[in-house]
């Protein structure tokens, strides 16, 4: 869909055009569950979040003001719904390493060759086990933006919108919870997801 028929779309679900709405839910639908099922690890939840951030932005669409992309827009009003979600029921997610693709088929996530992160490194199902782990072991804020860097290969600009906070600000984070995700993985000896992260094109962009 290209962007002055998404924006005529906007418009009009923000005056109650329902079908409107509905058309810009059916673009959307699977990647704002997507993130929501990395960020929790569960299915159901991620369903009933992702249903929750959709029934927020109809009600908040009339205050979207086309400064952002409205996909920007959208991932910040789950993120945030899912990390409201994961400090009221005070546990830790199982953080899933597998995506529903448009056709609903369940699949590895495949991260972007671009996207200099080490959690690029799980490329078998063992390295995902050993990855999800560790990501379980990390803070919320270090595990969100990290998931943050691997969707879509949001740019450092586009996580900036979504938090709202400065681009040095999140290239700071990213760096630091890069390097907690390391030593995890080393401490528990498995050096192996980062040897096999630079055979990758790209590599992941540590200095190991």
């Amino acid at each position: 869909m290209i962007e002055i028929d998404e924006n005529k779309l906007i418009k009009r679900a923000a005056k109650g055009d329902a079908d409107a709405f509905e058309q810009l839910v059916l673009t959307y639908q699977t990647p704002i569950y997507n993130l929501c099922l990395r960020m929790t690890g569960n299915p159901e939840d991620a369903a009933d979040l992702s249903q929750e951030a959709f029934i927020k932005a109809w009600k908040n669409l009339g205050g979207f003001q086309f400064e952002s992309a409205f996909s920007t827009w959208l991932y910040r009003l789950a993120s945030n719904t899912c990390l409201d979600h994961l400090r009221s029921v005070k546990r830790r997610p199982q953080v899933s390493m597998t995506v529903e693709d448009d056709d609903g088929e369940t699949q590895m996530m495949d991260f972007p060759d671009s996207a200099p992160s080490p959690e690029e490194a799980a490329i078998t199902k063992e390295e995902n086990e050993l990855l999800s782990r560790a990501m379980r072991a990390l803070d919320e804020q270090q595990r969100q933006i990290l998931i943050l860097r691997a969707i879509n290969d949001l740019s450092y600009a586009e996580i900036a919108e979504i938090l709202h906070i400065k681009e040095g600000t999140v290239k700071s984070r990213l760096a630091r919870s890069r390097d907690a995700l390391r030593k995890i993985l080393l401490e528990n000896g498995n050096e192996s997801a980062f040897t096999a992260s630079k055979t990758q094109k790209g590599g992941c962009g540590l200095e190991l």
